[in-house]
């Protein structure tokens, strides 16, 4: 019988965090950035929260363009955001995350089989806001230790899955650019993929 695995550390946070980074061109920078938290355990409670960067380079961009979050539990996201996104790799050290816009959320909705494509939906007031992601992968689980994961500080057991293409698209809107091809645990995924079951323990 198999070794019974378990994580040392204080577990913060657990829930689904799929994510959208696209880019127009693959050595230039990200044009849209979307994560998308649906967090069922923590020390600020259940919530939802939908970081989106429309203009990742600039901190006070015009409102047609703004930086946002969407949520229903505003102490829970700004947690997140300061202590997870702000040292995810794509995000790191953007100006657009200085002038983040934090907004009540009204509904959430996921959509799709997460077998061949997934959906969320998130509208806050006249807003809509979809994520969408096709050609989905065969799903893999892993756990990157805490000199590897993004903070440098947490054991982040997973469940991912890697998709070909992916949308984000704002009031009817579809922003441009295209996910990018990029590696993580020995898989070859984009910088479009779907997180659920994952966890984030304190090391």
């Amino acid at each position: 019988m198999a070794e019974t695995l378990v994580f040392p550390g204080k577990v913060e946070w657990s829930g689904e965090n799929p994510g959208i980074s696209l880019k127009e061109a693959p050595d230039g920078p990200f044009t849209t950035l979307a994560s998308f938290f649906r967090v069922v355990l923590s020390p600020h409670g259940r919530g939802h929260a939908l970081v989106l960067l429309q203009s990742p380079q600039e901190a006070a961009p015009p409102a047609d363009r703004a930086n946002l979050c969407l949520t229903d539990n505003e102490t829970l996201a700004r947690w997140l955001v300061a202590d997870y996104v702000a040292h995810f790799g794509a995000w790191r050290g953007l100006p657009g995350l200085q002038g983040l816009q934090y907004r009540g959320l009204d509904s959430v909705t996921a959509g799709g089989d997460a077998i061949t494509h997934y959906t969320e939906t998130v509208r806050a007031g006249a807003m809509t806001v979809e994520l969408a992601w096709s050609g989905l992968g065969t799903p893999f689980c892993f756990a990157l230790a805490p000199a590897q994961s993004a903070t440098g500080r947490h054991h982040m057991p997973s469940l991912f899955v890697g998709c070909e293409s992916a949308t984000v698209t704002v009031d009817d809107r579809r922003r441009a650019g295209a996910p990018i091809p990029r590696e993580i645990a020995g898989q070859r995924i984009t910088t479009a993929m779907l997180a659920f079951s994952e966890t984030w323990i304190r090391a």
